[in-house]
């Protein structure tokens, strides 16, 4: 772990690291009322929430704000990271915190086990929010993939640890890439700086690059469990300009009751760049549950 006290980001949290199954994961907790789950994508921590919490709090909603394995506070992944094992572990945090059920949103790298939280753990997850992600090799992205996968899917996930050799070194510049052409907003500097740090040193580029490597693992999970099944819950896709419809294109074959909606000023990280219409979006798909 980089430190012993936690450095909270969400206003008013509290703030803790709460072992699951032989992984310690660093949890923001505030509000009350119905609980919401929120994981976030790379390179980014729990910190990329801060803004759409305070909304959710004042709607009434419990949010719990984890860091995914291996990433910010959280240690790394002892069991892999493939997205049901780390589904199996957020719900284990869950029964820490006497959460029975919870409103799951997940945003690019989070969208995975977000969705393998809903396919493996239905009866746990009232409504899922999914944004800027794609689901698995699933049909529905072709117009997205036309000119192949982005570039870094293939360089994080190249055999012998390659990427966090060249990275190594050269995080801030790294990160800074993904952050700047991730927003139209602009990440803040305060902010940018906290993800920075979350992403530098070998160790912590492994555990982030170790997620992409699980990428082909997760497409096999969800294409087997497409076959048979679909979502039951209600299911929100939320698109930036980047990945944009092909989230809700992904979810429409699967899913019961699909809503979807774009954000034409938002870029990639939709949280930072859209926060209030982010969580709007979220509260609205909730109470109509």
């Amino acid at each position: 772990m980089r430190q012993d006290a936690l450095t909270s980001h969400i206003p008013a949290a509290t703030t803790r690291r709460i072992p699951v199954d032989g992984v310690e994961l660093a949890v923001e907790i505030t509000g009350h009322g119905p609980a919401v789950l929120l994981l976030h994508g790379f390179p980014h921590t729990r910190a990329i929430w801060r803004d759409v919490v305070p909304h959710l709090v004042a709607a009434g909603f419990r949010v719990v704000v984890p860091d995914l394995h291996g990433l910010g506070d959280s240690g790394p992944a002892v069991r892999g990271y493939e997205a049901p094992v780390l589904a199996a572990d957020l719900i284990g945090l869950l029964d820490v915190l006497d959460v029975r059920q919870a409103h799951v949103a997940g945003i690019d790298l989070g969208v995975a086990p977000a969705f393998a939280l809903a396919a493996a753990f239905p009866q746990r997850v009232v409504t899922l929010t999914l944004s800027e992600g794609l689901i698995g090799s699933l049909p529905g992205a072709e117009a997205f993939l036309q000119n192949g996968p982005p570039w870094w899917f293939g360089f994080h996930r190249a055999p012998g640890g390659l990427a966090e050799v060249v990275v190594e070194h050269a995080e801030e510049r790294y990160v800074r890439y993904f952050l700047e052409s991730g927003s139209r907003r602009g990440v803040p500097e305060d902010l940018t700086r906290i993800l920075v740090e979350a992403y530098r040193g070998r160790e912590s580029l492994t555990n982030a690059f170790d997620h992409y490597r699980a990428m082909p693992a997760n497409a096999e999970w969800i294409s087997n469990w497409a076959r048979e099944h679909t979502l039951q819950m209600p299911v929100l896709a939320i698109g930036g300009n980047v990945i944009g419809e092909a989230t809700a294109l992904q979810l429409r074959p699967i899913s019961g009751t699909l809503a979807q909606h774009n954000l034409p000023d938002s870029g990639h990280i939709t949280p930072i760049d859209q926060p209030g219409k982010f969580a709007e979006l979220l509260v609205d798909h909730a109470r109509r549950t």
